[in-house]
């Protein structure tokens, strides 16, 4: 089982038809397709190539209400604050990000991430995919000794310790690998990361 978990195509949308091209059996979008919420129609458009085989969260650049509409518009599945079961795994959604300095549209607390975090505490075998990176980690690092993932995110993985962790949100980071305990985790950015599970 295949699983295309991409971040931050922020309108560039040669890079999105280009992962749809890669072969996958399920297409997580995790947050910011948009750039301040401008392109939904486009986005629509080209992830519908995929069918219902896609998967979408809103990031910081877009609400929760505007992925719900795309995704009903062209056939989508919504996969903010949601979860599916593919075989033995259990695959969890967040979308959003903590809190940035630019008020943009897509942004909880740090409260509000952990009590929407904590609905997939009891799921085991975990794939957990978030908008947000851990905070403090080279998944969130912005330049050397200055970060901006979320607190609640961290203290998530390393309390319940899923056994795949994807998120995006941080550019700079993009493609950074780590493990925190048991948990393997990704910044995938926009060239995304392809996860196989048995």
């Amino acid at each position: 089982m295949k699983l295309l978990i991409f971040s931050d195509i922020h309108t560039d949308w040669k890079t999105l038809e280009g992962l749809l091209r890669v072969e996958a059996d399920y297409y997580i979008a995790a947050g910011d397709q948009l750039t301040w919420a401008r392109g939904v129609e486009r986005c629509g458009e080209i992830l519908q190539t995929r069918g219902d085989k896609v998967y979408v969260l809103p990031g910081n650049h877009e609400s929760a209400e505007q992925v719900s509409t795309m995704c009903a518009r062209y056939g989508l599945h919504e996969f903010h604050e949601r979860h599916i079961q593919v075989g033995k795994w259990h695959v969890a959604g967040m979308g959003y990000s903590n809190p940035t300095p630019f008020n943009t549209p897509g942004e909880y607390t740090e409260p509000q991430l952990a009590q929407r975090l904590e609905r997939f505490a009891s799921l085991t075998p975990l794939v957990l995919v978030c908008h947000a990176p851990p905070y403090g980690t080279a998944l969130d690092q912005i330049r050397q000794g200055v970060h901006a993932g979320s607190s609640a995110v961290g203290d998530f993985i390393r309390k319940y310790q899923p056994a795949y962790f994807f998120c995006g949100h941080i550019h700079e980071a993009a493609g950074a690998a780590i493990e925190i305990g048991a948990t393997r985790a990704w910044n995938v950015g926009k060239a995304g990361y392809l996860l196989e599970l048995d």
